[in-house]
């Protein structure tokens, strides 16, 4: 077992784009959940949407940043039509419904009858839509190393993706801390506690509530972004276990919290590569097929959320005071 090896990829997912993904998502979802108390289990949607915004606005000839803005219209339109109906819902009914809405928007992007907009079932490729945001790279093409790890400069799985991504997600952070000191934030988070305390003091609890959707979701487009331009546009890499992961890191990081979302979607990534490389080589294949090992590092995931969420609710970060998860 070469742990030099192992040890360098596993440091990999510290910095690659899928972990700036999926902690710009958890930043969106840490918006819904953390500040305003919104169960949401839809934040797949939101970037399913934000993805295919940004990639058909490319594919059209769009520039960067108009795409970019095609993909945030896309957020804040979906938040509106999701949350008009049900914002007035609370708890259980709201999860469920978020869930269908996603799915809903999942299964209409693979609708054989769009597939000339998104492609179905198939997507849409990576070529079509990255060329724009590859030229705007101040970086010379070909490979350049840091350290152990060597990427490419400008194409997909690069160092100007991770530069952007990690970028994109300092932003985040910075305005979430200035949101959480703010006025705002503060009624956020007053709606969390009690929302009918708030109301009582004549603040537009639906309102707030809103807002807090569209800012989210709108950060969870971003996400999409982020998470498309390595690869592909593909409906069913955007599902339910998406949402599934983005709480996962929320809950493992700690809610309500500025860096708890990074801090989690970083431990959720190494460590599972590093369980991952680990029973690959431990375990014969004879025994497990790989992709058998890639479910059971699935599974190891899965039990550690469980006693998180038994044995410390309020995440690494957060704060016991501050927000935990009633498990009685």
């Amino acid at each position: 077992m070469d742990w030099q090896q192992i040890l360098t990829n596993v440091a990999g997912e510290i910095i690659a784009p899928t972990t700036a993904a999926y902690a710009l998502a958890a930043i969106g979802l840490n918006v819904h959940f953390g500040m305003t108390g919104l169960l949401n289990f839809g934040q797949a949607g939101f970037m399913l949407l934000g993805a295919y915004g940004y990639a058909i606005a490319s594919v059209a000839g769009w520039p960067v940043w108009a795409a970019f803005l095609v993909a945030l219209a896309c957020a804040v339109v979906f938040a509106l039509i999701l949350g008009v109906p049900t914002l007035k819902l609370r708890g259980d009914y709201l999860a469920i419904v978020t869930i269908a809405a996603a799915e809903i928007i999942r299964m209409v992007g693979r609708s054989t009858s769009l597939t000339g907009l998104t492609g179905g079932n198939a997507g849409i490729s990576g070529d079509g839509f990255k060329g724009s945001f590859q030229h705007l790279s101040p970086l010379p093409d070909g490979n350049f190393a840091i350290g152990p790890w060597s990427y490419s400069t400008n194409f997909s799985n690069s160092w100007w993706v991770r530069i952007v991504g990690w970028a994109l997600v300092a932003i985040a952070c910075f305005v979430v801390w200035r949101w959480m000191n703010s006025p705002w934030g503060r009624v956020l988070k007053g709606i969390r506690e009690d929302e009918d305390a708030v109301r009582s003091l004549g603040k537009n609890v639906y309102a707030y509530k809103m807002q807090a959707l569209v800012v989210g979701g709108a950060i969870g487009a971003v996400a999409g972004i982020v998470y498309a331009l390595p690869r592909a546009v593909q409906p069913d890499s955007m599902g339910r276990p998406m949402t599934f992961y983005v709480w996962t890191i929320l809950l493992l990081g700690g809610a309500a919290t500025v860096f708890g979302p990074v801090l989690g979607s970083i431990l959720l990534w190494t460590m599972l590569m590093l369980v991952k490389t680990v029973l690959r080589d431990v375990i014969p294949s004879t025994v497990l097929r790989t992709e058998q090992i890639e479910m059971l590092g699935w599974v190891l995931v899965g039990v550690t959320l469980m006693l998180l969420v038994i044995f410390r609710p309020q995440g690494i970060l957060g704060d016991r005071k501050e927000l935990a998860i009633d498990v009685r």
